[in-house]
């Protein structure tokens, strides 16, 4: 399941991320919100690169976007692998996102807590990680229905809810060991 959950995860979050790039650029164009140069100054100060005052090389923010993207992917894709599939598992995903994206900036000193920032930007940063999170489980889910219902699936097909009576699944059909 790892070995599958790695490739089809890098694959998900890509996607997830190519999706939400254009949205953000389109939404930049509307509201005259400049892009952020946050992506490039965290893998600065995590990578000990020196950094580079005002505008952010490219490729650097590029790299910590779609690196930061499809590294994530494949926490979703082991959340599909599991049976964690649809809306509510990307819902779930989203706060994931959000929350990774807070820690790095917060722990580098790069970003401040979304509680103090304008309203307005928080709805639009949540707007675009959910883009991210529900393209990357679209893809996620996709991928992993190929093998069937996952282990969570297939324990709630016994008896729909949370029953005491019934039993996990026997250990071979699970991937636990």
């Amino acid at each position: 399941m790892i070995r599958r959950a790695l490739w089809q995860g890098l694959l998900a979050g890509t996607a997830g991320g190519v999706v939400m790039t254009p949205g953000e650029k389109a939404e930049q164009a509307v509201t005259g919100r400049p892009g952020s140069h946050v992506p490039a100054r965290v893998l600065q100060r995590l990578s000990g690169r020196p950094e580079h005052p005002g505008t952010q090389p490219p490729p650097i923010n590029w790299a910590m976007h779609y690196g930061q993207a499809a590294l994530l992917g494949v926490l979703r894709s082991v959340m599909a692998q599991a049976g964690l599939r649809g809306p509510a598992a990307s819902a779930q995903f989203t706060v994931v996102r959000l929350t990774n994206d807070q820690i790095l900036e917060n722990a580098t000193g790069v970003g401040a807590p979304p509680a103090t920032w304008p309203r307005g930007e928080l709805v639009v940063d949540v707007l675009h990680k959910a883009v991210y999170a529900f393209v990357t489980g679209a893809v996620a889910d996709a991928l992993a229905a190929r093998k069937g219902p996952g282990p969570g699936q297939r324990h709630a097909a016994l008896r729909p809810g949370r029953h005491p009576d019934v039993g996990p699944l026997p250990r071979r059909e699970a991937y636990g060991r």
